[in-house]
């Protein structure tokens, strides 16, 4: 077993890290020292209605508690980033604190850049129309019109990044048949409180959902072209924490509260200085086009793209293996590789996710050539390792395989 702090603090990007056990109940205390007085709660209904979580909430807050918005949803729709500005300003709340995984995360802090933005719901529809390029970014330049704290409660590591996209039109609105989605950078966190006592609230089944999502951020960012020693460091041992913890945690092997806290550690670490490439493109291509969590798409698909990238390239596959507890010495780079994509099959096959893609809800394989197409052009790809040229082909053979 790992050991690890009780608690910490640790500053990233000016986000404030607050790590540990019942570390919910100093919130009301933190917003005070800041003279933020009025917190809005930002969540999902589910999580808006399991008590376990939101009495901790509530009670940490104390006077400080606004209310509550629990209609964010996993589409992300600007409509609803434009419906919590509402009820933001109606509390009359001064701060924003998120509660939940990625969604509510997402579509809390790019509320506060869509009301920095000055455009309207009809405004972005209308540029939308006009094509991605119209649409632009929001609130480019700008500062966050008001602060978000961050709650999470899932292995996502939705939380120490400037947020997610909004959508504002659907696959079925849109003429690409892909959604048209606005986002804006800089409106990350100030505050991150990472309490595992609040982890233990989500059922298992949703842990288990986000797990590989999480997970993947460690997994990628050794690999992907722009790595450095500093993100190596952080993503290897965040490896150790998770592939040692989550099968404790969201798996098969329920465990102790130790477990819980190791986990929570593991994810903060693999987002300190993430670099998300080619299993994430993968997730894109599945999460635009159907209602699918990202996570189960990265669990299906991670072994798979791993196999692929070490037939191709190196990929790191030896600072992989530090973090995944695979043995390297004297043995060649292909044994290495081969242990790294099934030590990466283990932690998933540990966890209650699929493990092929025609088992995700509603995919279909007459789409994969479609899919394939988008996750070669999707961003993320251009983060891919140093002498990968992926082509829409080659990543089809990869979609076929995890079939």
């Amino acid at each position: 077993m790992l050991p690890i702090a009780d608690s910490f603090e640790h500053a990233h990007r000016g986000c404030e890290i607050l790590y540990g056990r019942g570390r919910i109940t100093d919130l009301g205390g933190w917003l005070g020292d800041r003279d933020l007085d009025d917190a809005l709660v930002v969540c999902g209904s589910n999580t808006g209605a399991n008590d376990a979580l939101m009495d901790p909430i509530r009670a940490g807050l104390g006077d400080r508690f606004a209310g509550v918005f629990d209609e964010t949803t996993p589409d992300k729709r600007v409509e609803t980033a434009s419906d919590l500005l509402d009820a933001r300003a109606e509390a009359g709340a001064d701060v924003l604190v998120a509660v939940g995984g990625g969604a509510s995360l997402d579509v809390a802090r790019q509320a506060t850049l869509l009301a920095a933005d000055g455009r309207d719901l009809g405004d972005l529809r209308a540029d939308a129309e006009s094509g991605a390029d119209a649409l632009g970014e929001l609130a480019p330049g700008s500062e966050p019109a008001l602060p978000v704290v961050v709650v999470p409660t899932t292995f996502a590591g939705a939380d120490l990044s400037a947020g997610g996209s909004l959508e504002v039109f659907a696959a079925a609105e849109s003429p690409t048949e892909q959604p048209i989605t606005v986002s804006g950078s800089g409106a990350w966190p100030i505050a991150d409180i990472a309490d595992p006592a609040l982890f233990e609230t989500t059922p298992g089944s949703v842990l288990a959902g986000s797990a590989m999502n999480g997970f993947n951020k460690g997994v990628e960012t050794p690999y992907a072209r722009d790595a450095s020693p500093v993100s190596d460091a952080a993503a290897v041992h965040g490896l150790r924490l998770l592939s040692d913890a989550l099968p404790h945690v969201a798996g098969d092997r329920p465990d102790s509260e130790a477990a819980t806290d190791r986990a929570v550690v593991g994810a903060l670490l693999v987002q300190l200085d993430r670099k998300i490439s080619v299993i994430h493109a993968f997730g894109h291509g599945f999460a635009r086009r159907y209602d699918v969590q990202q996570g189960a798409v990265h669990a299906v698909v991670a072994p798979h793209a791993l196999a692929y990238l070490f037939d191709e390239v190196d990929a790191s596959r030896r600072a992989l293996a530090a973090g995944l507890g695979v043995p390297t010495d004297g043995r060649d780079d292909d044994a290495v590789a081969e242990d790294v994509v099934e030590a990466v099959a283990a932690v998933r096959d540990a966890l209650d996710v699929p493990s092929r893609l025609r088992d995700l809800p509603a995919t279909d394989e007459s789409d994969l050539p479609a899919i394939a197409e988008f996750v070669a052009e999707d961003p993320p790809m251009a983060r891919a390792p140093a002498g990968l040229d992926a082509t829409a082909e080659e990543i089809l053979g990869v979609l076929r395989a995890a079939w």
